[in-house]
């Protein structure tokens, strides 16, 4: 006896085709949605740097890292020993920095400790150094010192790193100029940066890349 195999009809492989679609693209909105959240979460890094450091100047007369008085001010706080001197209204020492005993590094600690941000104040803990959404480095120093970007002016500069190229743009747009060679906010490429080195344009950036942001104020 003679079987028929019976196909798809038409009707079911539209249906078919709908479901792939739809997938499709609530994957794509899921990245979307992610990758937007990381761009806030990233562009409120580099304003949190703005509050803890005027923050603690108003509350203490001093800078975060550069406190002369950081031990009578805060219980369980630890005096910059380098890249200092302390108390001379800088903030001494790379960003990037994590010697525990640098005014850059120790300004993590002194600003938690004072209430105006969270995490370890442990320098030897190994989550001390704050990183982004993206798992880069964090960090602040005083524009005094800072020749990595040529052209930036400002008196502080924060900087994170490791920052896929397609969030670096979207954070430039939404905070400074839409340029990322120009403006108070500009990237440069990972392994690039030395002694003023050029900031990267946005019409070079790689979307899948990464890429380190540096905000000055």
């Amino acid at each position: 006896m003679k079987r028929t195999q019976a196909g798809f009809t038409l009707i079911e492989l539209a249906i078919v085709l709908v479901i792939i679609g739809l997938l499709l693209g609530g994957v794509l909105k899921g990245q979307e949605l992610i990758n937007s959240a990381k761009a806030k979460s990233i562009a409120s890094d580099l304003k949190n740097a703005q509050i803890f450091i005027y923050g603690y100047q108003d509350k203490f007369r001093a800078l975060p890292g550069d406190d002369a008085n950081v031990v009578t001010h805060i219980t369980g706080s630890t005096l910059a020993t380098t890249n200092g001197p302390v108390g001379n209204a800088r903030i001494g020492g790379a960003w990037n920095v994590e010697d525990g005993t640098s005014e850059s590094a120790l300004f993590w600690q002194h600003v938690r400790l004072a209430g105006f941000a969270t995490g370890p104040t442990l320098v030897n803990d190994p989550n001390y150094y704050p990183r982004n959404a993206d798992n880069g480095r964090i960090g602040v120093q005083s524009m005094t010192g800072f020749n990595t970007i040529t052209g930036m002016t400002g008196l502080y500069v924060v900087c994170s790193e490791n920052i896929r190229g397609q969030l670096v743009k979207q954070i430039d747009i939404n905070m400074d100029d839409g340029d990322t060679s120009t403006g108070s906010l500009r990237a440069l490429g990972a392994g690039t940066a030395g002694a003023n080195t050029n900031a990267i344009t946005t019409a070079t950036i790689v979307d899948a890349d990464p890429y380190t942001v540096c905000m000055s104020f």
